[in-house]
């Protein structure tokens, strides 16, 4: 018996509330509704972090 993945549909991208590390050597980012803190630091490398918007793929 085989299992046929048929074409999966694709996830629809919109428009997400981000924070994106200040550092030049760092890319870390996250989802502002995945944080706890009102201005977290980044996970990577503690520097601070600024809002900024990014077109993800949406979360269900």
């Amino acid at each position: 018996m085989s299992f046929s993945r048929g074409p999966k549909e694709p996830v629809p991208e919109i428009e997400t509330n981000v924070w994106s590390c200040t550092s030049d050597e760092c890319q870390g980012w996250m989802r502002e509704s995945y944080s706890f803190e009102e201005e977290p630091s980044c996970p990577l490398c503690q520097s601070s972090m600024e809002h900024e918007v990014r077109v993800l793929p949406e979360m269900r």
